[in-house]
């Protein structure tokens, strides 16, 4: 039995100095470049020098790459995949220390020097010595390294169970890596044979500030993004009332939809946050005009539970309508006052019904060119891109207004629970037990992760196919955004999150704790992963 690189909590601690310092933020080159640089250090472990062929590096189709590291035992199915994410968020918030923000040694030791710039519970756990400090500590690489450590011990002590690590880019933005490794997981099912039975993930946990519990996450919530373009009536300042702004008719929309109950979901004792509008702004060029802002744009925020595309968009739907007659109403009273003839009455309508008036007026092949049009623009985002494509649309179908086009931005997380699973059931009962008497820890169950994460892209279910609602009314569907949900029907075993204890996910503050990431975390893990070679019963497969 060969010697383990990273079985102490020391070893655990270097590991995860090295992963933070290769600095990987979000559409950056170092986030181009980590996946090679994990490679090389996997290809390290034995098991990898002899089965080169199962360490990949998976194309996200954008010059960037996931990483898929799989252990095989020789006569084991049951497979155990463990997700994470390498990307992190940006690090300009560090200000003067920004060059230490991937450097948790240094970092940790220069903010002794600039007490005056913590928060006062940050500055109690740097004088604490129990935490360490710098950008991806917590969110996301003590879960990869976590994962590395379980595969080094699986592959070397012969564990009777397969380990398929992924880690992947893009989870802070888009999930371009985990959408694009869905497929990879498919085919390396059929490959290898491997009979997935659990998806873990360890984000860290996300607690309000105060809060010290240990929680684990049987689910993670959903993320979707309603939207809308605002089309009115364009007319000159100087008369006003020939016209109708976009931006009028967006103050009734964001007042319907901001905090709206309609759209909240409980479920297992837990409440989805209520929505809040992300953007709000018009399309009106730079330069000064006179003329009115007719066209404008709103992005919504809508967390999910158990609702799909099509019932959020069946509500959205009933809102603005009620936000649009509300609208017509105080609109037609001050026109009957200012005794002048309205431009009209402001209707909802979707994409999906644009899109086939817009096809019947001008012609397929005319509005794949405004799609293709408004999708070579690379200074604007996908949200962007959608809305601009609505926009020509309307443009050139301007009798619909005035309107608001209802329709999906991007991304889109759908929501997954696994509460009532019996392995997940056994597994909890497991490891609170272990806890508790190996480390005296008290582990809490929630049911969804609050945080969003990369789980939402397996265990998928969808009966009905009510993925079709955000495919018909999503404008960058099929060109820059897709989501594979077919293949997501084909991952079918219950998801798990357990990750370090810290604080301050994404700013400046961030910070791990030492004793969860590098004693807690991996007693937790090995456990759930035992269990896993010796608790699936029968009955539980069937």
């Amino acid at each position: 039995m060969g010697k383990l690189m990273w079985n102490t909590p020391e070893a655990l601690k270097d590991l995860l100095y090295e992963l933070v310092s290769w600095q990987s933020r979000s559409l950056t080159e170092g986030e181009r470049t980590f996946p090679d640089k994990l490679e090389a250090k996997l290809s390290c472990l034995e098991y990898f020098k002899q089965h080169p062929e199962q360490l990949e590096l998976q194309g996200t189709g954008d010059g960037r790459h996931a990483v898929t590291a799989l252990y095989k035992h020789e006569s084991a199915v049951d497979t155990v995949v463990l997700i994470s994410h390498f990307d992190t968020v940006n690090t300009e918030e560090y200000g003067h220390l920004e060059e230490l923000a991937c450097e948790p040694a240094a970092l940790t030791k220069a903010l002794m020097d600039h007490r005056n710039e913590l928060p006062e519970e940050a500055l109690r756990d740097l004088d604490s010595g129990d935490y360490l400090f710098g950008r991806g500590t917590m969110d996301m690489k003590t879960g990869l390294a976590l994962h590395m450590s379980l595969l080094e011990k699986a592959s070397t002590e012969d564990w009777p169970v397969n380990l398929l690590l992924i880690t992947v880019p893009d989870e802070e933005v888009d999930s371009v890596g985990m959408r694009a490794v869905v497929p990879q997981l498919v085919r390396l099912k059929e490959e290898y044979g491997l009979d997935y039975r659990l998806f873990l993930n360890s984000e860290p946990t996300f607690q309000r500030p105060g809060d010290e519990n240990y929680y684990i996450y049987t689910g993670s919530i959903g993320k979707i993004m309603p939207a809308a373009l605002l089309y009115g009536q364009e007319t000159h300042v100087g008369n006003p009332l020939s016209g109708l702004t976009a931006n009028y008719m967006a103050t009734f929309l964001t007042q319907q939809m901001e905090w709206n109950p309609a759209f909240r979901e409980t479920d297992l004792g837990e409440e989805t946050p209520l929505p809040i509008s992300l953007r709000q702004k018009d399309l009106m060029t730079m330069e000064y005009s006179t003329q009115t802002p007719y066209r404008a744009q709103i992005l919504y925020n809508v967390f999910l539970m158990r609702r799909s595309a099509s019932e959020v968009m069946d509500i959205f739907r009933q809102e603005a309508a009620e936000a649009a007659a509300e609208c017509n109403r105080r609109y037609q009273a001050i026109c009957k006052r200012e005794k002048v003839e309205p431009v009209g009455e402001v209707q909802v309508l979707l994409y999906e019904e644009l899109i086939a008036y817009a096809e019947k007026k001008l012609g397929k092949e005319q509005v794949m060119e405004f799609r293709q049009d408004a999708l070579r623009h690379p200074e604007w985002d996908d949200r962007e891109t959608s809305i601009r494509i609505v926009d020509k649309l309307m443009l050139h179908c301007q009798e619909l207004g005035p309107a608001m086009v209802l329709l999906y931005a991007t991304p889109y997380y759908p929501p997954v629970n696994s509460s009532g699973h019996q392995t997940v059931k056994k597994i909890l009962e497991v490891m609170k037990g272990s806890a508790k008497e190996n480390l005296d820890l008290d582990v809490h169950q929630v049911h969804y992760f609050n945080g969003i994460s990369d789980l939402s892209y397996v265990n998928y279910k969808d009966e009905h196919g009510d993925w079709k609602s955000f495919e018909k009314n999503a404008p960058v569907w099929g060109d820059a955004y897709t989501i594979p949900f077919e293949d997501m029907l084909k991952l079918q075993a219950p998801v798990l999150n357990i990750g370090p204890f810290g604080k301050d996910a994404h700013k400046r503050t961030e910070r791990l704790h030492r004793e969860s990431a590098f004693v807690h975390l991996p007693h937790l893990l090995e456990t759930v992963v035992r269990q896993m070679m010796t608790g699936n019963t029968a009955a539980e497969k069937q």
